[in-house]
């Protein structure tokens, strides 16, 4: 009985999620209550406040829920075979692509996206370590391939997520958006230099 109880719990929450990710799009986060939350899945305020004690916590999770797709595209690409300085050129103008979709058709939804990186939620720290960590994991892998010069494979990923932050973090995206240079292959063509 107890785990049909958590199941119903999280399918809940999932519902909750879904239904504020819709309303963020429509209205933007930050008009968005979670009155009008409740009143779209029939319940309520005091109902969403079981499953979230704040509105900040479903903020967080629809943003969560953002950077949980671009891990995932992250992750798949990163399990391509394949050299690795194609697999990593792969993967940033991916993240890229991904950030510059979403501000093109889902400003709304990109603003909450922006935010969490404007004002340091500790989320945006967690999506970060994620990435590092697969960034990593391609350098490591074209070092042991000799693809890379040996060395610290995390501290390569850090420096190469920061070299690329232009085109991976939301808002430099978009205030970066009117300088034309270095492009997206020429920043990766030096990171992948630094790493040979």
């Amino acid at each position: 009985m107890k785990n049909s109880t958590a199941v119903k719990e999280n399918d809940t929450q999932i519902d909750i999620i879904g239904v504020a990710e819709r309303l963020f799009q429509e209205v933007g986060f930050q008009k968005t209550t979670v009155a009008d939350i409740a009143r779209e899945l029939r319940m309520s305020p005091a109902n969403v406040y079981r499953f979230f004690s704040a509105k900040a916590e479903i903020n967080a999770a629809v943003c969560r829920r953002i950077f949980g797709e671009i891990e995932a595209a992250a992750e798949k690409i990163a399990r391509s075979s394949g050299p690795a300085s194609k697999t990593l050129r792969s993967l940033i103008a991916s993240i890229e692509d991904l950030n510059a979709r979403r501000f093109l058709s889902d400003r709304k939804l990109h603003e909450l996206f922006e935010t969490a990186h404007n004002e340091n939620w500790s989320i945006t720290h967690e999506h970060y370590e994620k990435m590092d960590q697969i960034l990593a994991q391609i350098i490591r892998q074209g070092m042991a391939a000799g693809e890379f010069k040996a060395g610290d494979a995390e501290l390569a990923a850090i420096l190469v997520r920061s070299a690329c932050i232009r085109y991976c973090h939301p808002r430099l995206m978009v205030e970066c958006a009117q300088d034309p240079e270095p492009t997206t292959d020429q920043m990766i063509d030096f990171c992948l230099a630094a790493l040979a």
